[in-house]
């Protein structure tokens, strides 16, 4: 069976392009590109919580680290280097193999030096810290929305939690929209390049990942403001139309794991919102408006009248397993 340190330099040793020292050391050597901050997050996936039991090991690489990158793409951020560490069962090399290409491939895709890491035995538990580099008075920040922007979201919002509840079994859809939503679920695209294409343009952003009100819900209250959405705006995935109203519109409000964009950005902003979308391929719509007073986020139907809403998004300690 194959050590620890047989399993990090077989499987997570890639040639690196901008680290002064990667793995193999006591710690890496980094450093940041002149007149930039560095931005750095960490999230932790843990079987049963954030991914099923059995999960595909090619598709939970590339979202590992894909959550962590879209971190980065809501602070304007260009991603640099990866961190891994990994609680596995057993030393099963053709799960790490797999599991590897997966994270590695999306690694190159975004140009992403995996600089170090760990692995212990354990229940699964999969955990990365991801740096990236970005001007620090050009950083999309969750307190920068002011009254009167208006409210954007990249892509559309659902799919992944749609795609979690047919994993589950509890929606069935025709084959084709089942595997739209299955592949939303397992495999999101982190919208990096959008989030370098709004620095400077937004004035505030957040990733969906807990769920499209609760997470602009943030932006509400880091910024002091109100945020009303227009349900008639938000742009509804034509995976979902067979979804009977009441699941589809809790996935669309609440449902979480999208990792696309929620953004502000004054009005005068609009055709550079729009050029930013254009240029990297990514739709985005204008869902909303802040508003002065009380934070917190309403939606409101066709009459301006405020949907109720039955619970915010994903919370670790308030709901079941994803």
């Amino acid at each position: 069976m194959s050590s620890e340190f047989d399993l990090i330099r077989r499987w997570f040793s890639p040639a690196t392009d901008h680290t002064l020292l990667a793995g193999g050391d006591d710690a890496a050597l980094v450093a940041p590109a002149p007149g930039c901050a560095l931005a750095i997050t960490t999230d932790m996936l843990v079987e049963g919580m954030h991914f099923l039991p059995g999960a595909d090991p090619a598709s939970l690489g590339h979202k590992t680290l894909a959550v962590n990158l879209s971190d980065l793409a809501a602070m304007g951020a260009r991603p640099r280097w990866a961190f891994l560490a990994l609680a596995l069962p057993d030393a099963d090399e053709d799960w790490i193999a797999a599991f590897a290409s997966g994270f590695l491939a999306l690694a190159r895709t975004h140009g992403v030096d995996l600089a170090g890491g760990d692995t212990t035995r354990g229940p699964l538990n999969l955990c990365v810290t991801v740096i990236g580099e970005v001007p620090a008075t050009r950083a999309l920040r969750r307190d920068g929305a002011r009254s009167g922007d208006d409210v954007w979201v990249s892509g559309c919002t659902g799919e992944a939690a749609i795609g979690l509840a047919v994993a589950r079994g509890a929606i069935e859809l025709p084959e084709i929209d089942a595997a739209r939503c299955r592949r939303r679920l397992e495999r999101p695209e982190p919208r990096v390049a959008l989030g370098l294409a709004l620095a400077g343009v937004a004035s505030g952003a957040i990733d969906v990942s807990d769920g499209l009100v609760a997470d602009l819900g943030h932006i509400a209250e880091r910024s002091r403001c109100g945020i009303e959405l227009d349900w008639r705006r938000l742009p509804h995935s034509s995976a979902l139309a067979g979804v009977p109203f009441t699941e589809r519109a809790a996935a669309v409000l609440a449902g979480g794991d999208d990792y696309e964009l929620a953004f502000t950005a004054a009005p005068d902003r609009r055709d550079a919102v729009l050029a930013a979308g254009n240029a990297v391929g990514v739709p985005v719509t204008r869902i909303g408006r802040v508003t002065a007073g009380e934070s917190g986020v309403r939606v409101l139907d066709a009459d301006g009248r405020a949907i109720a809403l039955a619970g915010g998004g994903f919370d670790h300690f308030r709901k079941a397993a994803r």
